[in-house]
Order: structure tokens, then sequence, then C-alpha cells
């Protein structure tokens, strides 16, 4: 089974071209299910059938998994042997009626108007750090893009004279355009700051770390905490927190949910309908 799983995850990569992160999560619930065969002497993927699957689930439910990791891991499982039966590596696909758990949808944490000028107002204006972080709240709560987006982003994918920016996911592609404020805080990071990060190193990505190398999830989410307990804001921070604000802030204003999915990127409508 290790040999499909290492198959299977190079697929994702190469093929369907997802994210590191995403394949790094199906990956390590793929092998805790491997684990867990191995312990029922089940050692090749001909082997499981739909029973060892239902039983699997089973034992995430007695462990006392959340609802919302086994039915992660079932999504793991059923594209893995999806997959599988599409390479035409297995003949039936065992998880064909594996089902995932109810999972009770917790309503995102939203910063009222105020607090996101507060949080926003964080950033020192005096040195290159601040600028960068600046940039990049302006950028994220005028846009309503992820983080993973905003991360990714390259010098090629912000046009500053138009005022947009270009996302792409696998062959998806959309764009999102962001206003004056956003505009000016980012060229005040490209005059002011940038380079400065650079010391002379080159770099593909927009927003940078002190090393000149992308910035990391784990560094943003820092940066976010931290000026949200300078804004004496008491509510949870997370890295989505501005894109949720930014949705639920468009709907309050009387923006059609059809065009905040499409600026959401949202492939499903019920998504976006949470924030009413």
């Amino acid at each position: 089974m290790e040999r499909e799983i290492e198959q299977f995850s190079a697929y994702l990569l190469q093929e369907k071209h997802a994210s590191s992160n995403t394949e790094i999560s199906y990956k390590r619930d793929l092998k805790k299910l491997e684990l867990y065969l191995k312990g029922q002497d089940i050692q090749k993927v001909e082997e499981v059938t739909e029973t060892w699957l239902n039983a699997y689930v089973l034992y995430l439910e007695k462990s006392q998994s959340a609802a919302s990791s086994i039915s992660r891991n079932i999504a793991s499982i059923k594209s893995f042997f999806h997959y599988l039966y599409y390479k035409e590596i297995i003949r039936n696909d065992p998880s064909w009626n594996l089902k995932a758990p109810k999972v009770e949808r917790k309503l995102p944490e939203i910063l009222t108007v105020e607090e996101v000028n507060y949080l926003l107002e964080q950033p020192s204006k005096e040195n290159k750090k601040g600028i960068r972080d600046r940039a990049m709240l302006e950028l994220l709560y005028a846009t309503g893009i992820r983080v993973s987006e905003l991360l990714r982003l390259t010098m090629m994918d912000i046009n500053m004279q138009l005022g947009f920016c270009v996302l792409r996911q696998g062959e998806k592609e959309r764009i999102v355009s962001f206003h004056k404020k956003a505009k000016q805080a980012l060229e005040e990071y490209l005059k002011h700051a940038r380079t400065e990060l650079l010391k002379g190193r080159e770099s593909d990505y927009f927003f940078i770390n002190c090393s000149g190398e992308a910035m990391s999830r784990q560094g943003f989410w820092k940066l976010m905490k931290q000026y949200g307990n300078q804004a004496g804001i008491k509510k949870e921070i997370t890295p989505h927190t501005l894109r949720h604000s930014f949705a639920a802030h468009l709907i309050e204003n009387g923006t059609n949910i059809h065009v905040v999915q499409q600026m959401m990127g949202h492939s499903d409508i019920q998504t976006t309908q949470m924030y009413l």
C-alpha cells in the first residue's frame, strides 16, 4: 500500500496541481489508514474491502476523533481509492458508499468595520516590516483572497496600473480588483520595503520575509495575532479573519451574493450563504 500512496501523492502534485499542504494532509491521513490495516494483517490495496473501511471509521469514532477530522480522513480515503480505480489498479472501489459524519459548521469570527480599521492601523509606517505588513493586510481586506493565495502572489500576478491581481489554483484562474487605499499601501511597500528586504537577492514572490524568501502561513498568522493584540481586539484572530470580514461587510452593504461568491472563489453558493 505504501507504493500506491506515494504514486497518489505524485498524482496530486503533478496532474491535479494540488498544493503541497493538500498533498501532505492526504498523505498523512492515508498513512494512518495504512498503519491500521497493517494491524489487521492487510498489506495490499486489493485486500481492502468496504467492511474494513467502515471498521476504520468506527475505530476513529471510538478514539474520539473530531467529526471534522473523520470527515477529512474519509475525503482522503475516497480520493485515494477513486484514483486507484481510475488507474485500474483495483477492480472495485471499496470507498464508494463510505459516508462522512455530519459536521456542524461553526460560523466564522467577523470583525466590525471599526475593528478592521484598528487592525490595519497597527503596522508601523516607519520600518520595512511594518510597511510590508500593512500592504498585506490592506490587500487581504480589499480583496477577500485566501492567505495561501496572498502568499503565492508573484510580481507578475499584480497589475498596479489597473489595480487587480490574478489568482491561480490548478487550472482555475480568477481576477480580483483592489481599491485605491490598498494600491497606495502596495506602492509604499514596493518603493520603501521590498528591495531592502531582498538585500540584493532576487525573488518572484511579491511578499517576502526578512530572509528574502516567501512568507509562510505560520509567520503571517503570528503577525495577525500580534496586531490583533495591539489593536485590543478580544475576538479570535485567524489567517482568514479579514477574508470572512470582507465578505460579511460586502453583504451587509447590499452586494449581490453571487458577486461575493465570485470574488471569494467559492464553487458552491452555500459556502457564501453562511455570511448572510
